[in-house]
């Protein structure tokens, strides 16, 4: 099959949630398809010459991502019915470059919820030269129902009102611009159960069909905990994009009311947040001398192979979350709450441990750390169990052909 594909950001390197998983959709649907991709430049950005996307894909073509201001956003938030994520990316370039393209794609496909219009625009384009190409709206969160948690967690609190009042906002706006947009595509895809459910719920009769996010597991390598038996200052270590706001509320939540009551108990704790772009919010925890923020790093392993416990302490959010597939691909004894893992599948003293409140998380992560100094019988078997089942449920191998499946089914029946 042809198929174009249109993505928000350039899939390689593969260093976040969204470009990993665009990126292995390319390198696994390559195999079997030709491949044309479309997507935005973030500033200062080139595509390499040595990118292996030069292999995977027919044709690239670039266009540097739009910008808007703080101004401009708060007047469309007042005076379009749109939702923000809907102009975050919109582009005169980009339109004119969709409508230089080619029209006989059989499949065209675009991910998040920012490049819908410009995967629409292709689409039409193609009915009208007499194609009838599928509208694969590969869907990486339901949007309105992030929005939506984000509105009831902020408005519980005074200091954040203004946060929650935007988050009220855009769940209303997007509850409405998500519906057009599953209504329209051939085919919705989620990344969990949850998000399926939801999207199934907002607009009735339509069927989601779930493609977890993946894993290499390859590229990963356990480091059993008996070698880590005595190793000491102990490292907790959080990764992931630090100015995406489920992931700030995570680290402000955990540094200021779950890492007091662990250093309680074991002073000798470090607490790793490893990550692009840290939010200013994150800055005063720097003056902890317990915390380490990185930002960007040019790889995770390393501190996944050098964390004592691994922490998932989400409290907003949705999805399936490349973090914890990478951590327990890594074999590493893990402390989530419910939600951090929701739509994973994973079992309480199997895989991980689960923990809500901040007692509670501190006496899960202290467990795993005496078992470590004890020789680590409960945190290799935990790791083993989290390695096996990633292998077993979140392999690219066994996730993008039941995507194809998908293609092959609709096709027929169009």
């Amino acid at each position: 099959m042809k198929i174009l594909l249109f993505t928000p950001q350039l899939p390689y390197p593969p260093h976040q949630g969204t470009t990993i998983r665009n990126f292995y959709l390319i390198a696994y649907l390559a195999r079997h398809h030709t491949i044309d991709l479309v997507t935005f430049l973030a500033p200062g950005q080139k595509l390499q010459v040595d990118s292996p996307l030069h292999t995977l894909c027919r044709m690239i073509e670039t266009i540097p991502q739009p910008t808007r201001s703080t101004k401009e956003r708060a007047r469309t938030a007042l005076t379009s019915l749109l939702p923000d994520m809907a102009l975050r990316l919109e582009s005169v370039a980009m339109r004119n470059l969709v409508a230089s393209l080619a029209t006989d794609y059989d499949i065209i496909q675009f991910e998040g919820i920012e490049m819908a219009q410009y995967g629409r625009q292709a689409r039409n384009q193609s009915r009208a030269a007499g194609q009838r190409p599928l509208l694969v709206f590969d869907d990486h969160n339901c949007e309105y129902l992030l929005q939506k948690r984000h509105a009831l967690t902020d408005l519980r609190h005074p200091k954040r009102w203004l946060a929650g009042a935007y988050s009220l906002l855009q769940w209303r706006k997007l509850r409405r611009y998500e519906g057009v947009i599953c209504r329209d595509a051939s085919l919705v895809t989620a990344v969990s159960g949850p998000d399926k459910a939801a999207l199934e719920a907002l607009v009735p009769g339509l069927t989601v069909t779930v493609m977890a996010n993946g894993i290499a597991p390859e590229e990963y390598q356990p480091v059993e905990p008996a070698a880590q038996a005595l190793q000491t200052p102990w490292k907790l270590v959080f990764t992931g994009k630090m100015d995406y706001r489920p992931n700030v509320d995570a680290m402000l939540w955990f540094a200021e009311e779950v890492l007091p009551l662990i250093q309680a108990k074991e002073a000798a704790v470090r607490l790793q947040i490893v990550g692009m772009n840290p939010h200013p919010r994150l800055d005063h925890l720097r003056a902890n001398p317990a915390i380490e923020i990185t930002g960007a790093v040019a790889s995770i392993q390393p501190y996944l192979a050098a964390a004592a416990v691994y922490i998932v302490p989400l409290r907003v959010g949705g999805g399936t979350r490349f973090k914890v597939l990478e951590a327990m691909a890594q074999g590493l004894p893990m402390v989530s709450t419910p939600l951090g893992v929701e739509g994973i599948g994973v079992t309480n003293e199997a895989e991980l441990l689960l923990a809500s409140s901040p007692g509670d998380f501190a006496a899960a992560v202290l467990r795993l750390l005496t078992d470590r100094r004890r020789g680590g019988v409960l945190c290799t078997a935990i790791g083993r169990r989290a390695r096996a089942f990633v292998e077993a449920h979140y392999s690219w191998e066994s996730i993008v052909p039941q995507l194809e499946a998908r293609y092959i089914a609709l096709q027929e029946k169009s």
